[in-house]
């Protein structure tokens, strides 16, 4: 809303900041990842590399020789369990995984 006061819009950019980095070390903490992958099926590991990989659900279903439907609903339990939202949150986790290694 204008007119704003400078400061308070600081404060609430600095506030944004934390929590963003907060989430980033809870997601990139390479145990809890781990440990949420430990939870997934074979299968959904294997649609996990795959759309970390940057693979379309049609050409990973042709690969795995399932549907896309079907990958759809592992690529949705992989989302669930890693405990994200997008494609660039799970592509993180593959590059902490791989980094860990």
């Amino acid at each position: 809303r204008k007119p704003f006061r400078e400061q308070k819009l600081l404060d609430r950019i600095n506030e944004a900041l934390n929590v963003d980095a907060d989430k980033r070390r809870e997601l990139m903490s390479s145990n809890a990842v781990r440990d949420r992958i430990a939870t997934m099926t074979e299968r959904e590991r294997e649609v996990f590399d795959l759309v970390a990989q940057g693979e379309m659900n049609k050409v990973i279903g042709a690969s795995l020789g399932i549907s896309e439907r079907t990958v759809e609903v592992h690529r949705a339990q992989v989302m669930k369990k890693l405990d994200v939202k997008t494609l660039a949150q799970l592509v993180r986790i593959q590059l902490v995984m791989e980094q860990a290694e």
